[in-house]
């Protein structure tokens, strides 16, 4: 028992030992002054060289930027080095020399603290004057820069950029189940650090079903640059919009989704007091002759509509007003017509008198009148074409005859003016013709059937139509996703590249009205989002473009080089996490570095996002101009040999010679 005893008091002792060690090696200095938050830390003489040497293996020490502890009492608090200055000592003796009369001073702050083996943002205490600083050790160091907990699946992004040798790895349900913004100037990584936040998370569980079954992801690709085989996975859908006729190059999507008045409205720039209550009533006409059970009874409505505005049309008594309406009826009835047919015209057989307030209608027969309209109707050739007309299959031409349709009988009935809605039903005819190259109308709009990552490639759309597109499939899968998370458990991701091209405040290419709808539309989806399991992922070069209210929404930011003034004052604005000191570094930050800040991260970190193998990066990098200009190996030995110089035979020569040879050559 005595030996026991001795033992374990003989363990205590160097236990104790090599704490006494530790803590001589660790020490920085004592606390100086304490201004709030603010801790002035005088620094011990000896401690001013760049690293120490702890069990073999150099550690860094203190430097702006960096970390350290401070011991009050049994609390031991996390501050952070912002600056650092030098104060002069008087030391009134000749036994001193000058170098001893400086007094290195760190200006640290408070970010947190260390509680049973944890690290907690904030600040619970204050040091007092005396308390000792320390250096970290690898392991607390870890702790502060550990973005999970150890049963929490993670996802590794890089290394910390002050020290290589600590790997960020950062929680799964913490970082995508969150809003994340992704900014940073061209050519500063950004888009590599998207590709390489969700290739870690697509590798890490693409052999899971219920990630298959469950997870939809679906990013809108700007300049094409996640389009390629590998980028971001290599089974996913891809959606090349415009680039040919190809079904499976078109989005799945419902009419429903696409003829809704607020989706028509901001089609057609429609004025809130006239236009858009046509678009209401012309969606109100479509949807009560639709609702009949089998296409003929459709058919047969509409004829018979179609018939009682003709019959009010002949007996107008104003020629102007019955020309328009006699061209709409032209445009319905040939686009429902055979081939036979395509040449013929309601005009055909009539003619219109203007005599002062009387219109009169005449054809081969006479002059038409209230009395003999029946069988002056039935010899017209309106009506063998009104007798042969189907409404076509395609559900956007049916719309655009309804949308015609609408304007007839709005005419007749006096409740518009021709000048003030055919604009409207011009602008929609101009933007439906373009539906059917990008959207596959139908009674399916499943995108995610082979695969549950889709990717919609807008590179050679029109400007107008890489705005457009993003926001209407964007609030589809919104609406329809609000429907499926009252039942199951699914989420949503909405990735969006090049964000501002969507976001943007600032447009001048469109009204204010279409502007508010598209805002107010993604401002919807990152307020309420969350609710539903809808997230959204924006990159962008430049988040001051971007709506205030967007940026501020945003739960977790990766932030590469920004140089721009406003770009800056936006993440100082939106971001309540990121301190002055990660502010101050944002412009001169290398390529692929950015800073970590967000609900994810207890404090900024600045980290080193790992390379992805060539074939897996997106298409954004500079080109390589000498590669292009000089040409390819070929050329270069032919190049080469004209100068004297053989292949495979070249040699070093000394410095001294070289003028000498190329003099020679």
């Amino acid at each position: 028992m005595r030996l026991y005893l001795n033992e374990f008091l003989e363990l205590s002792i160097s236990m104790e030992i090599i704490d006494y060690l530790k803590d001589s090696i660790f020490r920085i200095g004592e606390v100086y002054a304490v201004n709030g938050r603010e801790i002035i830390i005088k620094v011990d003489s000896n401690k001013n060289l760049p690293h120490v040497i702890y069990k073999g293996r150099l550690i860094k020490n203190v430097s702006v930027g960096s970390f350290l502890k401070i011991k009050k009492g049994f609390y031991n608090l996390v501050a952070k080095v912002e600056s650092e200055t030098l104060k002069e000592n008087r030391i009134e003796t000749e036994y001193h020399s000058k170098q001893d009369s400086l007094i290195r001073l760190l200006i640290v702050k408070i970010i947190g603290y260390f509680e049973k083996g944890s690290y907690h943002k904030g600040v619970k205490e204050v040091p007092l004057i005396g308390n000792i600083a320390y250096l970290m050790d690898n392991d607390e160091f870890e702790r502060i820069h550990r973005f999970a907990d150890p049963e929490e699946e993670t996802i590794y992004l890089g290394n910390l950029m002050l020290d290589e040798n600590v790997p960020i790895r950062i929680s799964i349900d913490r970082l995508f189940a969150s809003h994340i913004g992704i900014f940073g100037n061209t050519g500063s990584g950004k888009s590599h650090t998207l590709a390489k936040i969700y290739n870690e998370l697509f590798d890490k569980m693409k052999n899971f079903n219920n990630f298959k079954r469950n997870a939809r992801f679906v990013v809108f690709d700007f300049n094409g640059e996640y389009s390629s085989t590998d980028a971001l996975c290599s089974s996913k859908t891809i959606y090349n919009l415009g680039s040919d006729s190809n079904e499976s190059n078109k989005i799945p999507f419902l009419i429903g989704d696409l003829l809704r008045l607020d989706t028509l409205s901001i089609l057609s720039d429609a004025t809130e007091k006239t236009q858009q209550p046509f678009i209401k009533r012309a969606l109100k006409l479509y949807n009560s002759i639709k609702n009949h059970e089998s296409p003929e009874e459709i058919q047969s409505h509409f004829k018979n509509t179609i018939s009682k505005y003709i019959k009010d049309t002949l007996l107008l008594k104003d020629a102007q007003k019955e020309r328009n309406i006699l061209d709409l009826l032209d445009q319905i009835l040939l686009s429902g017509l055979n081939r036979e047919l395509q040449d013929s015209s309601v005009m055909d057989d009539i003619e219109i008198y203007n005599n002062g307030s009387i219109k009169l209608i005449r054809s081969k027969d006479g002059f038409v009148t209230s009395d003999n309209y029946e069988e002056f109707f039935c010899r017209l050739k309106m009506k063998s074409m009104l007798d042969s007309f189907r409404l076509p299959e395609n559900p956007i031409q049916e719309f655009l005859i309804f949308l015609n349709l609408r304007l007839i009988i709005d005419l007749v009935q006096n409740k518009a003016q021709n000048d003030h809605i055919h604009p409207v039903v011009r602008r929609l005819d101009s933007l439906m013709n373009d539906v059917p190259n990008i959207f596959n109308i139908g009674e399916d709009n499943d995108m995610f059937k082979k695969s549950n990552i889709v990717v919609v490639n807008l590179n050679v759309l029109k400007t107008d139509l890489k705005k457009l597109i993003p926001l209407i499939v964007s609030m589809a899968l919104y609406r329809g996703h609000k429907l499926k998370a009252k039942k199951n458990n699914v989420y949503l991701n909405i990735i969006v590249d090049e964000a501002h091209n969507i976001l943007s405040t600032e447009s001048k290419r469109e009204t204010e009205s279409w502007k508010d709808y598209r805002l107010e539309t993604f401002e919807e989806i990152i307020k309420e989002g969350r609710k539903f399991g809808v997230f959204l992922t924006l990159a962008s070069q430049r988040p001051s473009d971007i709506s205030a209210t967007i940026v501020s929404q945003l739960h977790n930011y990766l932030i590469h080089r920004l140089v721009n003034n406003k770009d800056i004052e936006m993440i100082e604005k939106a971001v309540s996490y990121i301190d002055k000191l990660s502010l101050e570094s944002l412009p001169i930050l290398p390529v692929g570095a950015c800073i970590l800040s967000g609900l994810i991260a207890d404090l900024p970190i600045v980290l080193q996002v790992e390379e992805l193998p060539m074939k897996q990066q997106p298409k954004s990098q500079t080109i390589k101009l000498t590669s292009s200009w000089i040409g390819d190996s070929k050329e270069q030995d032919e190049s080469r040999a004209n100068c004297g110089i053989v292949p495979g035979f070249e040699f070093e020569i000394d410095d001294a010679d070289k003028d000498e040879r190329y003099e020679d050559l």
